[in-house]
């Protein structure tokens, strides 16, 4: 059952970062992109900080190295990615930082030993595709730009990993956890936008909702649902669950700018999806037609 809850949650997460996707587009059109990190995510540090606090008896430095790495992997998957969109297209960054889904359970079985089950198999090998032909329309061409999604997708699936890792941690306190990871990625996004020239502490009233909708559901909301859920699911089914949001944000884009998918992309959503029932219909312990047991997923 708190596996079960642990993904509907984490789904529900999914769904506002897709829908948020068009706003936070628009955002970035009108402000400097680390100019906009740096508000959305220190103004969430500034109020998770004080229900941190207090819900902690005290921060031990295994805890405090936990939520600095887990904010540089964060902030890194930001940074590639907005770098990466530079000098590729969107549809292209969007399919290679989604192959974390597929990085996911390799480097869980490199540096955590994880069995990759028979569920998480077929599902990434169905989420794979769908991410191909959703985000690249069947057309993908490569540059430098292309290197730097696809470490994106490597920083993202890292992050995945370290934060299931982490919050299974006897002492590990997963508020005091999120607000040290959101902190790191305002403070280095504020470092970002430095060097760039750009000017962070001022007020740009045409972004007041995008940042109230941003910073409470998209960041405090999100990242404490998923800091607090992957104790009780693995780094590989989160991924899965995480390949959804294109699909959430083809729908909304549909829905609020009458954007269209064609029938590849259609075809890619479809196969996103079944990925995600695929791997939670078959057992991660289920034992293959030629007899063979297949060990669950650590």
């Amino acid at each position: 059952m708190k596996k079960f809850r642990a993904g509907i949650l984490l789904l529900i997460t999914t769904f506002f970062w897709g829908v948020t996707f068009t706003v936070v587009k628009d955002a970035i059109s009108k402000v400097d992109v680390f100019v906009f990190l740096s508000q959305r995510f220190l103004i969430a540090a500034a109020i998770m900080l004080p229900f941190a606090l207090t819900r902690t008896n005290r921060i031990t430095i295994r805890l405090f190295t936990h939520g600095i790495i887990l904010g540089i992997l964060l902030f890194a998957s930001y940074a590639f990615q907005t770098v990466a969109l530079k000098y590729t297209s969107a549809s292209n960054t969007g399919f290679l930082t989604g192959l974390s889904v597929l990085l996911v359970p390799l480097f869980g079985a490199a540096i955590f030993r994880h069995t990759v089950g028979p569920g998480i198999r077929w599902g990434v090998g169905l989420a794979t595709p769908g991410l191909f032909l959703l985000c690249t329309d069947g057309s993908l061409s490569f540059n430098i730009g292309d290197i730097l999604g696809a470490i994106c997708g490597a920083c993202v699936a890292l992050h995945l990993l370290y934060t299931s890792h982490f919050a299974r941690h006897a002492d590990s306190d997963v508020y005091l956890l999120t607000t040290l990871q959101l902190s790191v990625v305002g403070i280095l996004s504020l470092a970002s936008a430095g060097l760039r020239g750009q000017e962070v502490f001022i007020w740009h009233p045409e972004l007041f909702w995008t940042l109230v909708v941003c910073v409470l559901i998209a960041t405090i909301f999100a990242f404490l649902v998923q800091t607090t859920m992957q104790k009780w699911i693995s780094p590989a089914h989160t991924a899965l669950i995480f390949c959804t949001e294109p699909v959430f944000a083809a729908a909304y884009a549909y829905y609020a700018a009458g954007e269209r998918l064609g029938f590849l992309g259609f075809l890619g959503a479809v196969l996103i999806l079944a990925g995600m029932i695929v791997s939670e219909l078959i057992p991660d312990g289920a034992v293959s037609a030629a007899g063979v047991s297949v060990a669950a997923e650590g």
